[in-house]
């Protein structure tokens, strides 16, 4: 077998010389799920030609693995019996994943080439709700009998097994198709052969239901460690399995996802390379408007802190450093709060322990930049006499106490936002490491000015 490195050049050169019957032979030696991936690369005009004389089985797994927009350019090049063939041999999960991209009168179109089998079953997914268990589930599993002995059923998965999606847990069902139980194949194989599958039971499987969100299934399979979960309906009839490759995905497009929110911006929904300069300035522009308009807040309350301003012009020096110390700590919480949530550390309940632990740090913060602030001004003041004036201690002691408090406020609120916004039933994210940022700015402003009056009253205010 050629080196996996050699691959894509020598199918290219072999593409280039039209020499197909060469390039036929040189893919039989591969297996589909070897191959796929490091052709899936190949520019689509060489993956059109490629699939004009590959198997139905190497083309559909090959196809999984090439970008969406990459999906599209391939099928518009294959002629209406190869898009056909294609789309008849993709997994039922994967294929619904590509449509549901698609614009409906698109999807349809494709809909109308599927074998009438095929059709049904497609159809049957695009019905459940977007972002649902059943959206990514596949019907290619294997199902046993507890009264068959492991010899029948090794059988039975020799002769049904070769095109299913996963052979690493086996389904026990009862005569109606009910779920009975979930098996590692392992334990088949370490069994004698005449004993019975109801032996091998234990009772130690999970289910989802087709209308679960997959953010669901995605918790239970980082809690139950499996490579696939049955989905059931509500008579606990087995009607189809998700797989850990597509849950891969869904926590890459969830991380995604959480990241852009974070970031201030709405999700993308696309990579960023592919979609229109109008969409992403759409998409972006709104959050920067909301934030904009809350920084409006700020100078309103600079306008109203003008007089102090204007007796102690040396407290505008240092309004960049205390305000920005307690968003960056407030977007810092909210960052640790936020992927705390996602991966379930804690419930919403813990909200105090929470409250609690974010203002020690808080404190602990503050204290740590406020001493900083301090010897900082009191260095400066020292070396160079006319910088602050002859009231530089009480600008030390104001900088400092307000850093003390502005940053336990900034942790106090990213660490809190988030729960609220999670109790209300909206996506945490949502509250943006900017907008906390920007919430902290205009309360800072307040907190920076009330030190500043209860320190310097008397003196410079």
């Amino acid at each position: 077998m050629p080196a996996q490195a050699n691959v894509p050049a020598e199918v290219s050169a072999l593409i280039a010389r039209k020499d197909l019957g060469a390039l036929k032979r040189y893919l039989e030696p591969w297996l589909p799920a070897d191959i796929a991936p490091i052709i899936a690369d190949l520019p689509v005009e060489e993956l059109a030609a490629l699939f004009r004389v590959s198997s139905r089985e190497l083309a559909a797994t090959t196809f999984t693995y090439v970008p969406l927009e990459a999906q599209k350019k391939l099928l518009k090049l294959l002629n209406q019996e190869q898009a056909a063939a294609l789309l008849n041999a993709l997994p039922p999960d994967d294929r619904t994943a590509f449509l549901n991209e698609l614009p409906l009168d698109v999807a349809m179109q494709l809909l109308s080439m599927l074998t009438p089998d095929e059709r049904q079953v497609a159809q049957s997914l695009l019905a459940y709700p977007e972002h649902s268990v059943g959206r990514m589930m596949t019907l290619d599993y294997v199902a046993v009998r507890p009264e068959w002995s492991v010899r029948e059923s090794l059988d039975y998965i020799r002769e049904h097994g070769y095109d299913r999606e996963t052979l690493n847990v086996v389904f026990v069902v009862d005569e109606r198709g009910h779920l009975v139980d979930d098996i590692r194949v392992r334990r088949f194989l370490l069994s004698p052969l005449d004993r019975p599958v109801r032996e091998l039971l234990d009772g130690n499987y999970t289910m989802l239901s087709p209308t679960d969100d997959r953010e669901k299934a995605l918790g239970l399979f980082k809690q139950f460690d499996r490579v696939a979960l049955p989905v059931v309906d509500e008579n606990r009839k087995l009607i189809g399995i998700v797989t850990v490759d597509d849950m891969l995905d869904v926590a890459e497009e969830e991380a995604t996802e959480d990241i852009q929110k974070m970031g201030g911006t709405e999700a993308l929904d696309e990579p960023y390379t592919t979609i229109s300069l109008a969409r992403m300035v759409k998409k972006r522009a709104s959050w920067l408007v909301i934030l904009f308009l809350g920084e409006m807040l700020t100078a309103t309350a600079l306008k109203y802190y003008e007089g102090e301003l204007a007796k102690a012009i040396v407290l505008s020096l240092f309004l960049p450093l205390v305000v920005s110390s307690g968003g960056n700590a407030g977007s810092q919480a909210a960052t640790l709060v936020i992927r705390a949530l996602a991966l379930g550390e804690f419930k919403l309940r813990d909200w105090w322990r929470i409250m609690r632990r974010e203002l020690v740090a808080g404190f602990s913060l503050g204290v740590i930049l406020g001493a900083i602030g301090f010897v900082r001004i009191s260095v400066w003041s020292l070396l160079f006499p006319n910088t602050y004036g002859e009231h530089w201690i009480l600008v030390a002691a104001t900088v400092s106490t307000a850093l003390v408090g502005i940053v336990m406020w900034g942790s106090l609120m990213g660490s809190m936002l988030p729960l609220v916004i999670k109790r209300a039933g909206f996506d945490p994210a949502t509250s943006s490491a900017p907008f906390i940022a920007t919430l902290v700015d205009v309360t800072g402003l307040i907190i920076y000015f009330s030190v500043a009056f209860l320190i310097m009253r008397g003196t410079m205010l």
